[in-house]
Formats: C-alpha cells, structure tokens, sequence
C-alpha cells in the first residue's frame, strides 16, 4: 500500500461540484493499493498514519501526531499512486488492485483510523473526485509498506 500525507489547515472532496466531505486541520492521506497487499499491510499502515508525529509541539517541534492534536482526516482513494512510467509518455496502471480488492482494503484502513478515536471522512472511491487542499508546512509524507515491512 502506498499513501502520501499531507498535513493540512483543511481539505475537502466534491463530485460533480457537490461536496462530499470536509475537514478542518489534519491529515489529508491520498492511498493506493496494489497487488498482494492484505490486512497486514493495511493495519500497519493505519497505525503509521495516525501516528505520524509531524504536528507542531509547544516548542514548534514536530513532535505531536493527528491523534494528540485532536485533528481529522480525510482519506481518498488513488490508485494513480501505482502508475508506472517507465515506457512510454502514458502511465500504466497495471500495478494498481482491482476494485473487488482494493475497497475492502480503503474500508478496513479507514475503519482502523475510526476505531483509534479520529474523525475521519473519506471521498467516493472510483468517482471523479476534486480535492481542495491548504497544505501546512507544507508538510508531505510518502509511505509504502513495500519498503517500509521489508525484514
């Protein structure tokens, strides 16, 4: 699984020029999944997320995560994170699962956020999605579990 997250002032998501979620100060995390990832790979991933210290801490240190300053999330699919671009000037997305096993997988990772005690909102998995965001930092973070689990 790859995500990149952002730290964000706020973020939203519309379809079709209707919003569908909106967030104050958090993380806004864009996450792909690809071929082979499972429940492990999703738990992990979660777990780094939420508690990913890059929040500002009394001494202006990032030092604090999502969870410790009481910040949201919004969590999009984006399986352009799998694009491959090596040949050619047309990405392949080959790489990227298909939805039968990707959305249980965007499901479970956003339900292990909720279950840690954020508020998390989420965007229209495989819709047309335009993403609104005020970047703090700007602070962006891109993690794969591929690297990150190797033993």
């Amino acid at each position: 699984m790859r995500a990149v997250i952002q730290r964000v002032s706020s973020a939203s998501v519309s379809v079709g020029g209707e919003e569908l979620s909106a967030i104050g100060g958090g993380l806004l995390i864009l996450l792909g999944v690809t071929h082979g990832d499972g429940e492990k790979e999703c738990d992990y991933l979660a777990g780094k997320c939420a508690g990913l210290r890059i929040f500002r801490d009394d001494e202006d240190k990032m030092n604090r995560s999502v969870t410790d300053v009481g910040g949201e999330v919004l969590v999009v699919s984006q399986f352009t994170l799998y694009s491959d671009c090596r040949k050619g000037k047309r990405p392949a997305f080959t790489a990227a699962a298909r939805p039968e096993t990707a959305i249980p997988l965007y499901e479970r990772f956003v339900e292990r956020l909720r279950q840690g005690g954020l508020t998390v909102k989420t965007g229209r998995f495989g819709a047309d999605m335009q993403v609104s965001l005020l970047n703090d930092g700007p602070v962006t973070i891109l993690m794969d579990t591929e690297e990150m689990m190797k033993k």
